[in-house]
């Protein structure tokens, strides 16, 4: 008798495991196809113009959030902000539309560090 309870409880404990998995996972879907949390999800009003990688996990983001530029550090300690860009200096930085000479992003974070050290 013991045996039969045990592996009944053992069975039950499976189904359960294998079930909240099977939830987890659908419920992991249809929040990523929705789009529920968050008024950016699926990247609207969101992007990242550009990127310089650092060194090992560590980089610098240029991103766009709705009408805000934000210059950002990205390393395994979590993300930090830099600097808040002008719609200017973000142009400076994307290049003008009218064509014309476009720095790297490279060229253009080491001008801005220069610039913000002077300041």
């Amino acid at each position: 008798m013991p045996w039969d309870t045990t592996l009944a409880s053992l069975l039950w404990l499976i189904i359960c495991v294998i079930l909240i998995i099977g939830l987890a996972y659908w419920v992991t879907r249809y929040v990523a196809g929705r789009g529920v949390f968050g008024g950016l999800a699926g990247g609207r009003g969101l992007a990242i113009l550009d990127q310089m990688i650092l060194g090992r996990d560590q980089r610098v983001l240029l991103t766009q959030v709705g009408e805000r530029y934000l210059l950002l550090g990205a390393a395994p300690g979590g993300i930090t902000l830099l600097a808040e860009l002008t719609a200017e200096e973000a142009a400076a930085w994307r290049g003008s539309p009218e064509g014309g000479d476009r720095p790297s992003f490279q060229e253009a974070f080491f001008t801005m560090l220069k610039q913000k050290g002077r300041r």
